[in-house]
This record gives structure tokens, sequence and C-alpha cells, in this order.
């Protein structure tokens, strides 16, 4: 590990609180295979053909905030959460932001950032850092792998309070974390309701990926063969609605004027990705596909 990822980690591990079981679920990385690069080139085409998952640093893009540049928020967020370990003028080499599937979602633990997913190596967690919540939100409970004692206790007291977490209801603590080993086939839907995760020392596709999880609406396409170079390509259960079905009140009366003028009887992930028009109104319409959507019709 090159020292800016030792630093991190063991800042972080610093903070986090011993007590819980080693982290027992795999990380999945959320993206929009689809959107291009500065270069012109798709996500997609980008990960075959380079084999390396890039940070937004680099690759100029976000399904998030667009704030990953120096002096802008990702990088102030990142040098409090690291404590400086990646100096402001570096963007290459940063860490790459996923989510941990504790509940097994079949689209991933945050598809508010994609509408596929990597599903990364076991070993992979030992070089990450976690949050209870967003770096958004500049969460305090924070861990590793080996200290995820305080995340576990913020994700029981959570359940506790509002009677679910990580899209998993449950009556008690105790039927939560028997909840989470269960079988899942319906998308989990959490969009804000997840433990991120921050992967340092890079994602080689090679060697850290175990598989990708695409949306349905690229099946038999060339994103879909593009993303079969990376790792076993399976499909997610996806999520479509017709344009009529986008409420006002979620992201606003614009969101769902966009989606009329699309000019299609369905929407899905596909749809939004060769809609060229604003992006934070592609971005919208995303989340509330991920909250209201139905299983895509093409679902493998």
């Amino acid at each position: 590990m090159t020292d800016p990822v030792a630093r991190a980690l063991a800042h972080v591990r610093g903070l986090g609180a011993a007590g819980a079981p080693a982290v027992p679920a795999r990380i999945t990385v959320s993206f929009h295979p689809d959107r291009r690069l500065r270069d012109g080139r798709t996500v997609a085409e980008h990960l075959a053909t380079e084999g390396v998952y890039r940070s937004q640093f680099e690759t100029g893009i976000s399904n998030g905030g667009l704030t990953a540049r120096p002096g802008g928020d990702r990088e102030r967020w990142e040098h409090r959460m690291f404590a400086g370990a990646y100096p402001s003028s570096v963007t290459a080499g940063r860490p790459v932001y996923g989510g941990l599937n504790l509940a097994g979602h079949p689209d991933g633990a945050s598809p508010r950032f994609g509408s596929c997913h990597l599903v990364l190596r076991p070993e992979v967690a030992a070089r990450a850092t976690f949050s209870h919540g967003d770096s958004v939100t500049e969460p305090t409970i924070v861990g590793t792998s080996d200290t995820f004692g305080g995340i576990h206790a913020a994700l029981l007291e959570q359940v506790a309070r509002t009677g679910s977490a990580l899209g998993v209801a449950a009556g008690s603590a105790e039927e939560w974390v028997a909840a989470l080993g269960e079988s899942r086939t319906a998308a989990g839907r959490t969009l804000d309701d997840y433990v991120e995760a921050q992967i340092h020392g890079g994602v080689d596709l090679t060697t850290d990926v175990e598989a990708v999880v695409a949306d349905p609406s690229f099946s038999g396409t060339p994103t879909a063969a593009h993303l079969a170079r990376l790792a076993p390509l399976s499909f997610h259960p996806g999520f479509e609605l017709a344009p009529a079905e986008f409420p006002d009140h979620l992201r606003g009366p614009e969101a769902p004027q966009l989606a009329r003028s699309l000019g299609v009887d369905v929407i899905d992930a596909a749809v939004l990705g060769r809609a060229d028009t604003d992006p934070q109104l592609i971005k919208y319409l995303w989340h509330i596909l991920v909250l209201l959507g139905r299983p895509h019709t093409l679902q493998e």
C-alpha cells in the first residue's frame, strides 16, 4: 500500500470502535455505464479498455455532487475524513466510493449512484473505510473492517428508532440482524440509506472485481458487451415507469415535465442515458425510478 493509503486507513481505524464482527458483506460500486467521459468514451468502454475504475477526480463525472476538484467540497471532505492523507494537488490515486451491501440487495448497496454495479472481492474490505451515512453529510461514525463497532451500533439504534435500516424493516435489533442474512430478489431501493465505503488503493477490474450486475435495459446492447468483458455479468430486476407516473412532489415539477418530453412510452435506465439534456434533471429522474419503478419487463 502507498503511504497515503496507509495513513488514511490508520486514521479512520483509530476513530472506529472495535467490538463488532468483521465486515461480512461485499462492497458494491455503482455507476451509470453509458455516461460519457471527457474523451467521448462511455464509462463501460473506459472500464473494458483500461481495466481500472477511476475516482471522480480523474473522470470528471459524478453520479452525486460535482465537487471533485482541488478546493471543492469533495476534496475538503476527504481532507477531513482522512486527516490530509491525500494532498489537495493530487487527483490520481484518491479513494473510490461505493457501499457495503450488508442486506444483499440485488440492485446494490447504493443504487442512487448508478444503474449497474461492480461487486468487489471480499479481501478489498481490508483496505476500505466506512461511514454511517454519505460523506456529503460529513459523518462522524466511521470505521474499518476491523473497527466496525460504531457503525454496527448506529445501525441498531436506527432500527430501534425507525423500525428499519438499509432498506430492511424489523421489529427489533435481533430481528433485523437475522433478516440481513435472508436471500433477496427484489430491489432494495436504498436511495439514502446505506453504509458508504471508501476504497483506498484503487479498484483493478482483474484482481478486485468478482462480478458485474447491470440494469436489464442494457441487455443485448453494446454496453452489456463491454460490461461482460469485465467480470461475470448478471442483471438485477431493473426499474421502469411510464412518463405520466413521475410525480411532482419528489424532485420538483421540472423532472416529470422532462419525463413527458422524452417521447417514449416507458422510461428506464437506458432511455435516461440516451437523453441529451440537463444532467441534474436526468439524475432526479433516476432517483424517482429507483424509488417507484416497477421491475423491468426485460429482466433476465
